[in-house]
């Protein structure tokens, strides 16, 4: 069985206006059913595309826009320190992607997350972790394209969904 080519995928800081993109991309309930069922207000992502750039500017990293082939903003990928005190993986490197709709199916969450590693790697992270809603299938499976492993089982505690946190050696980038 052969495998098709990734897409061609570009990564950008987020800018301001990617925060009207992504509310309007993530503006689905498909999308958002392990994300709370709806898109967040666009304050929330003025917000996190502000706190991405800082990310960028502190760590050499961040949550990405993704644009496709042809430009068009299709959601982020990226990673940053895992946000939270009171549960999952504090202190490590969490990777993520989140896609339109329009995008799914079409191998751009797995590229980007591909990207995603070697960017870390460069950055001097030595391993990443992944949390996925445990009946997320196609997140589950982009983990499984990368080599990630299954280390845990978690329940979030306030909407208390179960989920998986998948973690990868990265090793470091030798000169």
């Amino acid at each position: 069985m052969t495998s098709r080519p990734l897409p061609v995928i570009q990564l950008r800081v987020p800018t301001d206006e990617d925060a009207i993109a992504w509310h309007r991309v993530f503006d689905d309930p498909e999308v958002m059913e392990f994300h709370g069922g709806k898109a967040a207000e666009l304050s929330v992502y003025e917000e996190l595309t502000a706190r991405q750039r800082r990310h960028d500017a502190e760590h050499g990293f961040c949550l990405w826009t993704m644009l496709d082939e042809d430009g068009e903003v299709i959601g982020f990928t990226g990673a940053q320190p895992w946000p939270h005190q009171d549960f999952g993986p504090v202190g490590e490197i969490e990777i993520g992607w989140r896609l339109a709709r329009s995008a799914w199916g079409k191998g751009y969450a797995t590229a980007a997350a591909r990207t995603t590693l070697e960017r870390v790697r460069a950055a001097g992270v030595e391993r990443v972790v992944a949390m996925v809603h445990s009946r997320n299938e196609r997140s589950i499976a982009v983990t499984r394209r990368l080599g990630m492993e299954l280390v845990e089982s978690f329940t979030t505690p306030v909407s208390r969904q179960q989920g998986f946190c998948f973690r990868l050696e990265l090793g470091t980038v030798r000169p």
